[in-house]
């Protein structure tokens, strides 16, 4: 059976990782975007990897463009605006496609599962929000609108916590 731990990623800094780094861990992943109206998301993303982070928690964001090219920056740009803007500290990894011919492996395996509240399929928009607890398997999907501080998200994350 596949996991998330099966997976590699290209860190924003352009240094190949492999997503077994987080096993045992809970990760909430998402596709992030610097110039769009859920860009927000970011501050309570990194509330929650801050607050849950001592259990078990670990925020994954994944740059986007392909969402009205909300994500247009270079890997620095992103960096400094994550930095600068919201004191992210969570990390990111290179930008990747969530959807089409050239989605990356790891949002084909991610939107290929069976997922509730908000089923499988495309992504929709940017700040969709995957669950995945502690052994690599996909949780919870949350709709990019559902904020990471919302009582739905969090009770999943908590229930992935134990």
């Amino acid at each position: 059976m596949t996991t998330l731990h099966d997976f590699q990623a290209r860190t924003l800094e352009g240094e190949e990782r492999s997503l077994s780094d987080y096993a045992g861990k809970v990760a909430l992943i998402v596709n992030v975007a610097s110039k769009c109206g859920l860009t927000p998301h970011y501050e309570g993303l990194e509330k929650l990897h801050r607050s849950l982070g001592e259990r078990g928690l670990v925020v994954l964001g994944y740059p986007c463009n392909q969402f009205g090219a909300q994500e247009p920056g270079t890997p620095e740009e992103i960096r400094s605006f994550c930095a600068t803007k919201y004191d992210v500290s969570f990390p990111l990894f290179a930008k990747i496609d969530v959807n089409g011919e050239s989605r990356d492996p790891l949002y084909a395996w991610l939107t290929s599962q069976a997922t509730a509240p908000d089923g499988p399929g495309d992504i929709q928009w940017n700040f969709a929000k995957f669950v995945v607890g502690r052994d690599g398997t996909v949780i919870a999907r949350f709709a990019p609108t559902v904020t990471p501080t919302s009582e739905e998200l969090v009770a999943a994350v908590e229930a992935a916590l134990g």
